[in-house]
């Protein structure tokens, strides 16, 4: 029986374990994986009702939107996470000319127009150049008709309203990774720098030849930086 602590991993928008598989494959030999769903209509109700079901105590792991959730789930309650992996995410509030254009990609979306939504979203540019980009794309579009357009608006729209997280992780005192692709467009590495001069003892880690989703462009080099932190 495992000592180890669960991992659990909140993917980004529109996003399922698929996100997470060649962590998943990884890790889940010696630990319990638990994969959460971004359901709920702001940010804190979300992490609200990951921590209803969560273990008791774990290690936890979040992507883009995830990693808003995360930041968000330890200012609920930071005694129940043991350590905490941040990926190519954004501690600040939206940007209202972000937030505004949310807006009629919501309005598309729910008019049955959520694929060239997504296309549109999904540009080749948010992924490194590289063998698998086609492969990964057409994944995170399938993800995304799964979860369908109403998933879609209510992450939309928690995005658009969410915290700025700034202060809550100058107060993280646990172990912390803060992880992105070096070509990510949308949290690019600045951002990411500044996550990690918040937290105190952070370590970051820039992927190479990866961009918004190194957990897909580049599994191997992040999962070894995760066993590290893990460990």
């Amino acid at each position: 029986m495992t000592t180890h602590d669960p991992l659990l991993l909140i993917p980004g928008m529109m996003c399922d374990a698929r996100l997470f598989a060649p962590q998943i494959d990884a890790f889940s030999h010696d630990r319990m994986i638990v994969v959460a769903p971004l359901i709920g209509d702001t940010v804190t109700e979300i992490a609200a009702r990951i921590l209803d079901q969560a273990p008791p105590r774990f290690a936890l792991a979040g992507l883009s939107m995830g990693g808003i959730v995360a930041m968000e789930m330890w200012a609920q309650a930071p005694d129940r996470i043991s350590r905490i992996a941040l990926l190519d995410t954004n501690p600040k509030a939206e940007h209202p000319t972000v937030a505004a254009n949310r807006d009629p990609q919501i309005a598309a979306a729910l008019a049955g127009d959520l694929r060239r939504v997504m296309r549109d979203e999904m540009k080749p540019n948010y992924l490194a150049d590289g063998p698998t980009q086609g492969l990964i794309l057409d994944l995170c579009m399938s993800m995304a008709e799964i979860l369908g357009p109403d998933a879609f608006a209510r992450q939309s729209r928690a995005l658009q309203t969410r915290p700025d997280q700034q202060d809550t992780l100058r107060g993280v005192t646990v172990p912390a990774l803060v992880l992105c692709g070096a070509t990510d467009t949308l949290c690019p590495v600045h951002r990411h720098e500044l996550i990690a001069s918040l937290i105190q003892d952070a370590t970051l880690t820039i992927i190479p030849n990866a961009g918004h989703l190194p957990t897909l462009e580049q599994p191997d080099l992040t999962n070894k930086a995760l066993l590290q932190w893990l460990t």
